[in-house]
């Protein structure tokens, strides 16, 4: 992934100066190997002799024993934390973690807390990592991972290094995409036409592109934007229509609205929509409405991932959207007689 290169290097040259942080957040969209990259770090910062490679990046020596461990999925130093049923970190499991940074590495030299994700912290839980985040002990590290464009406390972010993971651009994504499609069996290869449409949908985050190759992802969103069509037409009712977005599950439902909402505001501001297939549907919506509305149904989207976190009912909270969506269709003048 050359894109991650740079941050790698970056970090490399902090490691080699000893200004390597106590707390790491690392923040990116989703599916542009965040996640990938947290993991890489910490075997690295576990490795009893790590190796240069060609240039100036270094990498675990996959030798000694704490790359084993790594390897077999083992090392009892580093620690994942990620959200729960809920969808949210909850404080059991900051607890947990603050139990782990105050103890003595088992086997290693340091101990790694990767937190995956930071922004899915509830307010207890964020407020209990705060106070590990105060008082660090010095052979800990901790790597908070970050969703572009979704919160995470000041007051956390303040006690942290912020290292961005840039997406791709096309040419990259799309050559670490055909490489990772030309390693499946033939008969199961994806053809190139859908390959480019699912990084089109992923706006170039190639790991999500893979995702949903390798899901249903693709023809469940062409249903929902099928329905979204006939029911912006009156041609529907809100409860089939809201069937499909219940199929994709409630975070992929919000994540679409959210892109086609985006794509409004660009149609709105004499830009392109990156979502081709819905363009014609939003392109009419932006001519018919002032730019304001696009934000508002984005603060509706954002109200609803908010309110995920308390298990609502897919189908209605994706009913309760496009019902806001059919607000924003013209309202026909009777001719009159």
């Amino acid at each position: 992934m050359p894109w991650l290169n740079e941050a790698w290097a970056s970090l490399q040259k902090r490691f080699d100066e000893n200004r390597l942080p106590h707390a790491l957040l690392v923040n990116g969209e989703r599916g542009v190997g965040k996640r990938l990259f947290a993991d890489a770090l910490a075997s690295l910062l576990i490795c009893d002799q790590p190796e240069k490679g060609g240039g100036i990046l270094a990498r675990p020596c996959g030798r000694c024993k704490q790359c084993e461990l790594v390897a077999a999925g083992t090392h009892p130093d580093i620690r994942v934390y990620t959200p729960e049923k809920s969808r949210m970190i909850k404080i059991d499991q900051i607890r947990a973690l603050s139990s782990f940074a105050v103890a003595s590495p088992q086997v290693g030299h340091r101990k790694i807390a990767i937190v995956d994700r930071a922004d899915q912290l509830n307010i207890n839980s964020a407020n209990a990592l705060l106070k590990t985040l105060e008082e660090p002990s010095a052979d800990v590290v901790l790597i908070l991972l970050q969703e572009s464009g979704r919160p995470v406390l000041p007051t956390i972010r303040s006690r942290c290094q912020s290292m961005l993971i840039p997406t791709p651009g096309e040419d990259d994504a799309a050559r670490w995409l055909t490489s990772r499609v030309m390693e499946l069996e033939e008969d199961s290869r994806p053809a190139a036409a859908e390959c480019v449409k699912a990084l089109a949908m992923a706006a170039n985050a190639p790991r999500l592109a893979l995702e949903y190759l390798n899901s249903d992802f693709l023809a469940q969103r062409d249903q929902a934007l099928e329905c979204f069509r006939h029911f912006m037409k009156g041609q529907m009712t809100v409860g089939e229509a809201a069937k499909p977005f219940k199929t994709l599950g409630l975070d992929a439902a919000l994540w679409l609205f959210e892109r086609w909402a985006a794509d409004l505001a660009r149609l709105g501001a004499g830009g392109h929509a990156l979502d081709s297939d819905a363009a014609d549907m939003l392109g009419y919506l932006a001519r018919n409405n002032p730019p304001w509305r696009a934000h508002q149904l984005l603060d509706q989207i954002h109200e609803a991932r908010s309110a995920a976190v308390y298990n609502v009912n897919p189908e209605l909270e994706a009913g309760r959207l496009l019902i806001a969506w059919q607000g924003l269709m013209p309202v026909k003048r009777r001719v009159p007689a």
